[in-house]
């Protein structure tokens, strides 16, 4: 019952994201996207989920895919572009931020990981939502080179922008031609994507807490302290 009644609110969103105008469409992905790591709106809402969304409004005709996967991919660039100068000027104030002290032990990871493998490593955070949202800000602190950054970070939004695009747009049409046939499958269908989504959200939360837990337990003084 449950799981029915966030299908419908699901449904009811996309309907009501359908009578928008294009432009504003655009807009709101734009701002979500740019934003993520930026303005740090990614430790609310991981920005694939807002694109995912424009990628099945746009499987229904109401806003261009192509556009919608260069403007998400643009957004992602210039995005993070700002949020490296924000690391590179302000490091040591986002180190202090409460939502990225509560997460030393991928801190740790994330600025290791920086220091091992550099490029590589922006272009994979691009697919983690916490990275996603640190990584830039992070690369600017640890003082790579802007222009090592720009290129790992616009191959990583590249890949990133036009997969979540292409998979709400594809989704999207699958679930219309099901919902043409039957409504009940389609929702059903709705319902397990949905539930699947949010199982894999909840284990990846718990495995994380456990990890900060354990990390923690073996680094007390840095746990007091933060980062330095």
């Amino acid at each position: 019952m449950g799981s029915m009644l966030v299908a419908s609110v699901v449904s009811f969103v996309l309907t009501k994201i359908q009578h928008l105008p294009g432009g504003l469409v655009y807009g709101l992905v734009a701002l979500l996207v740019f934003g993520e790591a930026a303005l740090f709106i990614g430790f609310v809402l991981p920005g694939e989920t807002s694109v995912i969304v424009a990628g099945v409004v746009a499987s229904r005709g109401h806003v261009n895919i192509e556009v919608l996967i260069g403007l998400v991919i643009l957004s992602a660039i210039v995005g993070d572009s700002v949020g490296y100068e924000v690391g590179r000027r302000y490091g040591d104030r986002l180190l202090r931020l409460p939502v990225i002290r509560q997460r030393q032990a991928a801190l740790h990871r994330a600025l290791a990981g920086l220091a091992e493998r550099g490029p590589l490593y922006v272009f994979l955070g691009r697919f983690t939502a916490f990275l996603r949202a640190v990584m830039p800000g992070l690369a600017g602190l640890s003082g790579m080179r802007y222009r090592r950054f720009l290129i790992a970070n616009a191959l990583g939004g590249i890949a990133w922008g036009t997969a979540y695009s292409l998979l709400g747009y594809y989704a999207g049409g699958a679930l219309a031609t099901i919902e043409t046939y039957s409504t009940w499958v389609g929702a059903v269908l709705l319902v397990v994507i949905i539930g699947g989504y949010l199982a894999i959200h909840v284990l990846r939360r718990r495995r994380d807490l456990a990890i900060e837990a354990t990390w923690e337990a073996e680094h007390p003084e840095d746990s007091a302290e933060g980062v330095e």
